[in-house]
C-alpha cells in the first residue's frame, strides 16, 4: 500500500531576517571597487559628461524652436543648432558606452574576487560546518549573491547616481530661468515619489527574502534527492520525493505571487504621482505661454525636462527595487564570509618539521557535542616508522582519532604531538601535507580516474600515477577500460564499485608519499582475494612510515607492532596480537566471534574454508615472529 500523499509542513516555515545592514554590504564592496580607482574616476567623469549632454538637449531644442520664425530669413542659425543637437545626442550615447567600457573590468573583478574569497572561506570552515550544511541551498546562495553584487554595482553607480546628477542639473536650470512654482511642483512630486517608492519597496523586500529562503530549501531538497538517486529507486519513493519538492515550490509560489502583486500596486502608485506632476507642470507652462511670459520653446524645454526627469525617475523605482533585492540576495553570501572558522592557525604558527614522524596522544578528551563525550583520557604513542592498529566496536571513537590527527577538530583536553610539536602550534597546511589517508568511505571527484589518483599530489607525472596504481592493484583494471585513465568516474565516483573506489584512494595516498599513514578500514570494500593481494602492498607502502591502522577485520592487523582496543572512547587493552589473545579479554572475544563467522561461511563453501584456515595459520605465524620487537614498542607507548 502506498503511503498518504499529504506531507506535514516543515517546522521552519517562518523565514527570519538577518541583521546585516544594507550600508554594511555596500561598505564591504568598496575596497574591491577602489582597487581600480583610476577606472572608477574615469567612468564617473564619463557619467557626468553624458548627463550634461543629455540635459543640454532640451535647452538646445528650445533655441531651435524659438529660432524657427517665419519672419526670420537667416537659416544658418537653425542649421548650426541642428548640428549641435545631433552632436549632443551622440555625446550622450558615446559617454555612456565609454563609461560601461571603463567600468566592466571593475565590476567583473569584484564579482570574481568575492566569489573566490567565499570559496576559500568555505574550505577554511570546520568539519562541523560542512557536516551540517545543505549543499543545494548553499550553492544557490552563492550564485544569487554573486549576481546581486553585479546588480548592485551596476544600478547604484550607473542608474541612481546619473539620475541624481540629472535632477540636480534640471533643478538648477528651472530655478534660474522660471517661476518658483515649476521647481516647487517638481520637488514636491519628487519627494512624494521617493517616499512612496521606499516605503512600498521596504515592505516588499520581505517577500524577496522569503522567496530566496524557500528557493534555497527547494533546491536543497532537489539536490539531496538526486544525489541519493539509488536510494529513492530502492524504495520506490519517486512520487514521495516529487511531493516534498512540490511542497517547497508551492510555498515559493505563494511568496512569488505576493511579490508580483505588490509590484503592480507599486507601479500604479508611481505612475499616478508622475502623471499628476507632469500635468501640473504642463498646465503651468501653458498658462505662461498664453500670458506671454514664456515662449513655445520654453514650453518644449519644460516638457523635455519633465520627460528626462520622470522617465529615469520611473526607472529609479525599478532600480531601487532591484538594489533592495540584490541586497537580500547578498545577505547570505556575506553571512557565509562572516561565518566563524572554528579551526585556525594560531598567531606565529610554524610549519611542521617532520624528523621521524613520531605521533603521541597525551590524555586526549574529545566530544562533538558537550552532552556526548567521545574520547576519554586516550594516551598512546606511535614510534617513528611503526604501525599501531586501533580496533573496537562501531561508535567507540576509532575514526575520530584520524580526524583529530588531521586537526579537523581540536581536542577538548590533552594534546596531540608529532615529533614533539603540538598540532595547535603548527600550520594546518604543513600538518596535512605530512599525512596520507585511505578512508573507509571513499568519495571521488566527478572527473577522470587519472585526475582522482593525481589529486594525491597535483603535478605528478603520468609514470608516477601509473606506478601508484600498480601498487594499489588497480592498473590492470584501468588498462582494461576503453578510455583507460581518462575514464570518467561519475558523481562521487558512482560509476566505480566500492572496491575500485577504495583502490583509487589507496593509489592516491601512495602518490602523496606522506610521512604518516592512516588506514581507516582501507580494505573494507574488497573481496578476500583482492584484500590479500593489497595487504602485502599496504605493508610495503607502510614500511618506514608511521602508520595508524583502524580496522574491523582483525585478520588484517595481526602483525601490527601494537594493537589498541578502544571501547566507549577508552583504551581498554593494548598489546600484540598474540599477547591479547592470551589475555582472554575484549580482543580475544572479538577474534573468536570473527573466527566463528568465517567458519560459518566456510561450511557453506569448501574453497573459502580452505582459504580461511590458511589465513588463520598465516596470521598466527606472522604474528609470533615480531613479538619481541612489539613488546619493546608496547613499553614505549605506555
Amino acid at each position: 500500500m502506498r503511503r498518504s500523499s499529504s506531507l506535514p509542513l516543515p517546522a521552519d516555515a517562518g523565514v527570519p531576517r538577518t541583521a546585516r545592514g544594507d550600508w554594511h554590504a555596500i561598505a564591504t564592496l568598496i575596497p574591491y571597487l577602489w582597487e581600480y580607482k583610476g577606472r572608477v574616476l574615469a567612468a564617473l567623469t564619463c557619467l557626468i559628461a553624458a548627463k550634461v549632454a543629455n540635459v543640454g538637449v532640451p535647452v538646445l531644442m528650445k533655441e531651435i524652436v524659438d529660432s524657427l520664425d517665419a519672419r526670420t530669413a537667416i537659416l544658418a542659425v537653425p542649421l548650426v543648432l541642428l548640428v549641435a543637437y545631433g552632436l549632443l545626442r551622440l555625446s550622450t550615447t558615446a559617454f555612456t558606452e565609454l563609461r560601461e567600457f571603463l567600468f566592466a573590468k571593475v565590476t567583473q573583478r569584484a564579482v570574481r574576487k568575492i566569489g573566490l574569497q567565499v570559496f576559500r572561506h568555505l574550505h577554511a570552515l570546520s568539519m562541523r560546518f560542512h557536516l551540517a550544511r545543505q549543499t543545494g541551498g548553499l550553492t544557490r546562495d552563492v550564485e544569487r549573491g554573486q549576481r546581486g553584487i553585479s546588480t548592485l554595482v551596476s544600478f547604484a553607480l550607473f542608474s541612481i547616481l546619473p539620475t541624481l546628477v540629472e535632477i540636480t542639473l534640471v533643478s538648477a536650470i528651472l530655478i534660474a530661468r522660471y517661476d518658483w512654482t515649476f521647481m516647487a511642483i517638481a520637488a514636491g512630486a519628487l519627494a512624494v515619489y521617493i517616499a512612496f517608492t521606499i516605503a512600498i519597496t521596504e515592505w516588499r523586500t520581505h517577500f524577496r527574502r522569503e522567496m530566496n529562503e524557500l528557493d534555497s530549501k527547494a533546491n536543497t531538497r532537489a539536490i539531496d534527492s538526486l544525489l541519493n538517486y539509488e536510494t529513492v529507486k530502492y524504495f520506490g519513493n519517486e512520487e514521495w520525493e516529487a511531493q516534498r519538492y512540490d511542497q517547497s515550490l508551492q510555498r515559493w509560489e505563494k511568496a512569488a505571487v505576493k511579490s508580483q502583486t505588490s509590484l503592480s500596486a507599486l507601479n500604479i502608485g508611481q505612475s499616478a504621482i508622475i502623471a499628476i506632476a507632469v500635468t501640473l507642470i504642463m498646465w503651468r507652462a501653458t498658462a505662461g505661454v498664453v500670458a506671454g511670459n514664456m515662449t513655445i520653446g520654453d514650453l518644449v524645454l519644460v516638457n523635455g525636462f519633465m520627460l528626462q526627469l520622470y522617465v529615469p525617475l520611473n526607472f529609479l523605482g525599478v532600480i531601487y527595487r532591484e538594489i533592495k533585492q540584490a541586497m537580500a540576495d547578498m545577505e547570505r553570501l556575506f553571512n557565509l564570509i562572516s561565518e566563524h572558522a572554528e579551526i585556525t592557525d594560531s598567531p606565529g604558527a610554524m610549519p611542521l618539521v617532520v624528523r621521524g614522524a613520531e605521533v603521541r596522544f597525551e590524555h586526549v578528551d574529545f566530544f562533538y557535542e558537550p552532552a556526548r563525550q567521545i574520547l576519554f583520557d586516550v594516551s598512546f604513542t606511535i614510534p617513528a616508522g611503526h604501525n599501531i592498529a586501533i580496533v573496537g566496536p562501531s561508535g567507540s571513537g576509532k575514526s575520530t582519532l584520524g580526524r583529530l590527527l588531521y586537526r579537523f577538530y581540536d581536542v577538548a583536553g590533552g594534546r596531540i604531538l608529532i615529533d614533539g610539536q603540538n598540532l595547535r602550534d603548527v600550520q594546518q597546511r604543513s600538518l596535512r601535507a605530512a599525512i596520507g589517508i585511505v578512508p573507509q568511505d571513499t568519495v571521488l571527484f566527478n572527473d577522470t580516474i587519472e585526475y582522482n589518483i593525481a589529486y594525491g599530489r597535483p603535478g605528478a607525472t603520468k609514470d608516477e600515477i601509473i606506478a601508484a596504481a600498480k601498487l594499489a592493484q588497480i592498473n590492470d583494471f584501468i588498462a582494461s577500460l576503453p578510455l583507460g585513465y581518462q575514464t570518467q568516474v561519475g558523481e562521487r565516483g558512482l560509476k566505480l564499485s566500492g572496491g575500485e573506489k577504495q583502490r583509487v584512494a589507496i593509489a592516491r595516498a601512495i602518490l602523496k608519499q606522506p610521512a604518516i599513514l592512516i588506514f581507516d578500514e582501507a580494505t573494507s570494500a574488497l573481496d578476500s582475494k583482492s584484500e590479500k593481494a593489497i595487504q602485502a602492498e599496504l605493508k610495503q607502502i607502510a614500511r618506514n612510515r608511521t602508520t595508524l591502522t583502524i580496522a574491523h577485520r582483525l585478520s588484517t592487523i595481526v602483525d601490527s607492532d601494537v594493537i589498541l582496543v578502544l571501547e566507549r572512547g577508552r583504551i581498554v587493552e593494548r598489546g600484540t596480537h598474540v599477547a591479547l589473545l592470551g589475555s582472554g579479554g575484549v580482543y580475544a572475544r572479538m577474534w573468536r566471534l570473527q573466527q566463528d563467522e568465517e567458519r560459518t561461511v566456510a561450511e557453506a563453501s569448501p574453497l573459502p574454508a580452505e582459504m580461511a584456515s590458511l589465513d588463520l595459520a598465516h596470521a598466527l605465524r606472522t604474528s609470533a615472529a615480531p613479538e619481541a620487537e612489539a613488546e619493546a614498542v608496547l613499553r614505549s607507548s605506555t
